[in-house]
């Protein structure tokens, strides 16, 4: 519950926002980074590094061969949703190489995004079984790239083998309200969640 107080001069009350950590997942070139950027409403924290030679036999670019940087920590950014609510936001790195970071980045997280390109579908099955096996809530964020196959929402959910309530839905990560949606399933996901675990 959030409480206010007025201050001496008798104004409205100050809201003390209550704050949520939401992680952002999802594989190698899904578009964690953009949707990060998308909506956060100050200037991003990111990690990113240029792809290199020596990281080719690692980093499958088939399907994004356009992309040209990594994430190789985290990204973090931050939006107020209503006066009362500011979530932050963690954006994890997609390698299998970077995964060990992901344990420190979960604690406390209230829930995920798993963002989905259905041109790399399989990609995204690792962040699922993180958060499926360690109780985190989830929504899959389909990122309906320009060009790429679109897909009814029960076929992404029978593909993921996901359960009948983990919220799916169509979103475009460069786009500001769009991120907002995806990030309202997540809280509100979330939330009946807890409620069901009571």
């Amino acid at each position: 519950m959030v409480y206010g107080h007025s201050d001496w001069a008798g104004r409205a009350p100050v809201v003390e926002p209550v704050t949520l950590k939401i992680l952002v997942a999802g594989g190698f070139g899904a578009g964690k980074t953009t949707l990060v950027g998308a909506v956060s409403e100050i200037k991003p924290l990111r990690t990113e590094e240029l792809l290199t030679e020596a990281s080719r036999p690692f980093d499958d670019t088939v399907g994004v061969e356009g992309k040209r940087t990594t994430t190789v920590a985290m990204d973090f950014g931050r939006i107020t949703l209503r006066e009362d609510l500011v979530l932050y936001l963690f954006g994890t790195p997609g390698q299998d190489r970077f995964w060990f970071l992901w344990d420190e980045l979960a604690t406390g997280a209230l829930g995920a995004v798993v963002l989905a390109d259905t041109r790399r579908l399989e990609d995204c099955f690792a962040a699922v079984d993180y958060f499926e096996r360690r109780g985190i809530a989830f929504t899959v964020a389909v990122n309906c790239f320009d060009g790429a196959d679109r897909y009814p929402e029960q076929a992404v959910r029978d593909a993921l083998d996901l359960d009948p309530v983990t919220p799916v839905v169509m979103c475009d990560a460069r786009a500001r309200e769009s991120v907002k949606e995806v990030l309202i399933s997540v809280v509100e996901h979330a939330m009946m969640v807890s409620a069901t675990r009571r």
